[in-house]
């Protein structure tokens, strides 16, 4: 017992409870994915959590560089236990401090559209969002001059196909990339063609609203396309990414669409020309 004692004492606390903290922020970051992605309770609780088990993976950080300045100025034991704690809190630590870089000059907006002036409306997912979400009216002027100062090439499709074979080259987009599509509706009798899916994020699966319209523009069609955040007022770029990216997606797959084919005119087998008056015209010599 006295030299398990003594052994313990050799080891920094310091770097003990670094590794504690950051294994506990592990856990409690695991956990707020979980409560997302299962949808067990409301957002608000959940990222509540995510913010809490990044704050003890800070303090898990410095808790384990202060531990390799005592572990070199009184020679205990414990460097383990401080790299532990660093690359766990790094890496927890790392897609959100990039996240923080790369969208420091990004326009504090969540609702991203091709069409501002007119944009396209949530009807099925503005049924099912919840309360405590955002509102599913588009911001306005506002928002608009922001976007087009930030994502200036956030532009609608404007495609020389039907508006019937736009939608199903849309429809064929969406349900590549298995998004959940809440509601459709093709073109016929000259509405508008929609398609309304719910889309989650990669890694803490927040769910996000799309909602596409496909209407005629003279001989040929044009895509809308809106992307929105249910939660927060900054989305980290995420909504003009997916815009972008499902509009280019749309347009490839229109220009790998086979040409319908057109009927050839139906011809008379075994009648030759006919005269005005009925009868065949007279044999020339």
């Amino acid at each position: 017992m006295l030299r398990r004692y003594i052994a313990e004492q050799q080891t920094s606390q310091l770097a003990i409870w670094a590794r504690r903290m950051a294994l506990f922020s592990l856990m409690a970051t695991f956990l707020a994915i979980i409560i997302v992605r299962s949808g067990l309770l409301e957002i608000r609780p959940a990222l509540a959590t995510f913010a809490g088990a990044l704050a003890l993976s800070v303090i898990a950080v410095l808790l384990a560089f202060a531990a390799f300045i005592v572990i070199w100025r009184e020679g205990l034991m414990g460097i383990g236990y401080a790299l532990t704690a660093i690359v766990i809190g790094a890496g927890l630590l790392a897609y959100p401090a990039y996240l923080g870089v790369v969208s420091y000059r990004l326009p504090w907006i969540y609702d991203i559209t091709t069409d501002p002036i007119d944009p396209p409306r949530f009807e099925a997912l503005a049924r099912i969002r919840p309360r405590d979400a955002n509102p599913v009216i588009y911001a306005g002027l506002s928002a608009a001059e922001q976007q087009r100062n930030a994502y200036p090439e956030i532009e609608p499709l404007e495609a020389d196909a039907s508006v019937q074979a736009a939608y199903d080259a849309a429809l064929a987009v969406v349900t590549k990339r298995r998004w959940n599509i809440v509601a459709r509706r093709p073109p016929e009798r000259g509405r508008e063609g929609r398609i309304e899916a719910v889309v989650r994020t990669p890694i803490m699966g927040f769910r996000e609203d799309v909602v596409l319209r496909v209407r005629a523009d003279g001989p040929g069609s044009r895509v809308d396309v809106r992307s929105s955040s249910r939660y927060g007022s900054f989305d980290f770029g995420t909504n003009a990414t997916r815009v972008r990216n499902l509009i280019d997606d749309i347009e490839d797959a229109i220009g790998t669409q086979k040409p319908e084919p057109t009927a050839a005119p139906a011809s008379k087998k075994g009648k030759g020309p006919q005269s005005k008056t009925g009868q065949p015209p007279p044999r020339q010599r």
